[in-house]
């Protein structure tokens, strides 16, 4: 470079009207031709700058772009070319579609590049930005998770160290093979509790006491009473660990943890006393039962939350099914008077048959005895499954999406904390250090060196675990 501030075939005396000026751009090989009417609808954006910026010279022209040959008067710029062609539709129509393939995250910085702003967006494509952002927030929960777990504040006490390790050894069975084998034994508990309360209401292994009542054989009773044990160290282990209490003591399967546990040292205090109440022991049972499904906190089933997504559709089922128990329950009561032993006898009681034949139940103790009534029944069958089965397949589509998509987020923080520690590495780091020094030295006078290095940075960087502000540069890495 001369050093010139301008090159000489631009007519830096403003001759040339910017509106007739017509702008060659050269993006990822792809040329594209744009006139300065069409540009100046939007003056703040990138394109519109370099209507203007040919007379500032060297400068001007390298703050917008990567290069530039002053013969062709090309600007080149080194940016995902598909992203591009969707982003100039703004200039024709006033709004952006995103291409399906590109990933939204680089599309937004993209737009970002050419200064465009996302209100141009349509909603459609904001709503997949939206989950991706979220998607990416998650992720960067996920790892900062696990670098807490990792880390190890020396500032805190050994107290509260030992109350990170024991929450993590009891609430985090992914994190270590013991919490792996702890996580195992509680489910073991819980079944084997499970299976002792059935097998103890079986009459036949149940005992007589003095008083000729029947209880649990003792070999049950000094199970459950393990089981019982195995529960209140774990709880009161996971209440003291807890980083909060409050919070901990509220939650509903700590909940039921509490209540299963509880009756079982009423009724040890109160037999000790002289006293005994039978109605302890069953409530003691039927909170046992809810107990099972602690096995989903410790397996983290993803069920839960497929019907959780599904409430739209459930909620149609029951409308569906709703209206059809009402119709067919008073077509059947009003078809089934003219039989003198007819079993409807109002609408209301009606209702039941209606139930147990559209969920295609039939337990016989109603049913239609004449020939249009059957006929109704028929109808109403039919109908139950039709209606039952048509939320079947969206219920499983969220399911299928909600765990190949937890599959890929924990793959993601991974990749991640992968990545996180390569860079980390002394060697690496002592590697990017001078080479970027090498890179600054060479292009101390040259702004395309300088571009090079402002937009040199990880593609694989997570804007929500550092305060610096970094974007992903090679587009396709995360499609």
């Amino acid at each position: 470079a001369d050093g010139d501030s301008s090159f000489p075939d631009v007519d830096t005396d403003g001759s040339e009207k910017s509106e007739e000026m017509e702008i060659v751009v050269n993006v990822g090989g792809v040329r594209q031709v744009f006139y300065g009417d069409n540009l100046n609808q939007y003056p703040e954006t990138r394109l519109a700058e370099l209507v203007n910026c040919l007379s500032g010279g060297y400068d001007s022209i390298f703050s917008l772009c990567d290069d530039y040959d002053p013969g062709k008067r090309e600007f080149y710029f080194d940016r995902d070319p598909d992203a591009f062609k969707c982003i100039i539709d703004v200039y024709y129509f006033g709004e952006i579609h995103m291409k399906k393939g590109i990933c939204p995250i680089c599309f937004k910085n993209e737009m970002e590049f050419w200064k465009v702003d996302l209100k141009f967006l349509d909603d459609c494509c904001k709503a997949h930005l939206s989950e991706k952002k979220e998607e990416l927030e998650e992720i960067a929960r996920r790892v900062q998770l696990i670098l807490d777990d990792l880390g190890v504040d020396a500032s805190e006490s050994r107290w509260k160290r030992c109350q990170k390790c024991i929450w993590k050894f009891l609430e985090k069975p992914e994190s270590s093979y013991p919490a792996r084998v702890i996580a195992v034994l509680s489910f073991l508990f819980i079944l084997i509790s499970s299976v002792v309360m059935c097998v103890g209401t079986i009459p036949d292994l149940q005992v007589v006491d003095a008083e000729g009542n029947r209880m649990e054989h003792p070999t049950l009773d000094s199970i459950e009473t393990a089981c019982i044990g195995w529960f209140t160290m774990e709880y009161v282990l996971r209440l003291i660990s807890s980083p909060n209490k409050l919070h901990f003591a509220l939650s509903f399967m700590n909940i039921v943890d509490v209540l299963a546990i509880l009756p079982f040292y009423i009724s040890l205090t109160l037999t000790h006393l002289g006293a005994k109440l039978m109605e302890l022991s069953n409530v003691q049972q039927a909170v046992q039962a809810l107990r099972i499904m602690r096995i989903a906190r410790i397996f983290k089933l993803t069920l839960t939350y497929a019907l959780k997504r599904s409430f739209k559709e459930l909620g149609l089922l029951l409308m569906y099914l709703a209206v059809g128990i009402f119709v067919f329950s008073a077509l059947g009561y009003t078809m089934e008077q003219s039989h003198p032993e007819t079993l409807f006898k109002s609408i209301p009681q009606s209702f039941w048959w209606a139930i147990i034949t559209m969920t295609t139940v039939g337990y016989g103790d109603i049913y239609p005895k004449t020939t249009l009534g059957k006929l109704n029944a028929a109808i109403s069958f039919l109908c139950g499954v039709i209606a039952i089965a048509l939320p079947i397949h969206p219920i499983i589509n969220n399911f299928v999406r909600y765990y190949n998509k937890q599959r890929v987020l924990e793959t993601a923080a991974k990749h991640e904390l992968e990545l996180m520690e390569l860079n980390s590495a002394e060697g690496k780091a002592a590697g990017s250090r001078s080479e970027l020094e090498d890179l600054s030295r060479e292009g101390k006078d040259d702004p395309f060196y300088s571009s090079r290095i402002k937009v040199s940075h990880s593609d694989t960087f997570i804007h929500l675990l550092s305060e610096e502000k970094n974007y992903r540069t090679r587009l396709q890495s995360c499609k």
